[in-house]
């Protein structure tokens, strides 16, 4: 059983430091790249409210009031080039666009259920030690 649990660590060990090569970027490992996608300033908060359909880039605005419209747009179009996140516009006056989860994009919520998890589980820890 021993030797059973150490092969299986040595093989996360090795799934995760592989040097890796996605078009023209060098990774040291599958989480690096994992991250680069996901993490920006704002862009896991973007995500975990696509979660739960489509979104204006209005409602985005008022449900992230700390970001400049800016960062939001920035954030949007590294998620939209990385086929995470769709935008769709209707040519209508005024103009409307939305913003919704691909597919792939969608793959993600069971990974931001368990952040959010995670973080209420810790925060509960932390009230309770006091």
């Amino acid at each position: 059983m021993y030797i059973q649990k150490c092969y299986i660590v040595y093989l996360c060990i090795l799934k995760t430091r592989a040097m890796l090569k996605v078009q023209d970027r060098t990774y040291e490992c599958y989480i690096e790249f994992t991250l680069e996608i996901i993490v920006g300033k704002w862009k896991t908060l973007i995500l975990w409210y696509l979660k739960d359909g489509k979104k204006r880039f209005g409602e985005l605005r008022r449900l992230l009031p700390n970001y400049t419209q800016r960062m939001l747009t920035r954030q949007l179009r590294e998620l939209e080039r990385d086929g995470i996140v769709a935008r769709k516009i209707y040519r209508q006056i005024p103009p409307k666009v939305e913003h919704s989860l691909t597919n792939l994009g969608e793959t993600l919520n069971p990974i931001l259920e368990l952040i959010c998890n995670w973080g209420i589980n810790r925060v509960n820890e932390l009230n309770t030690d006091r």
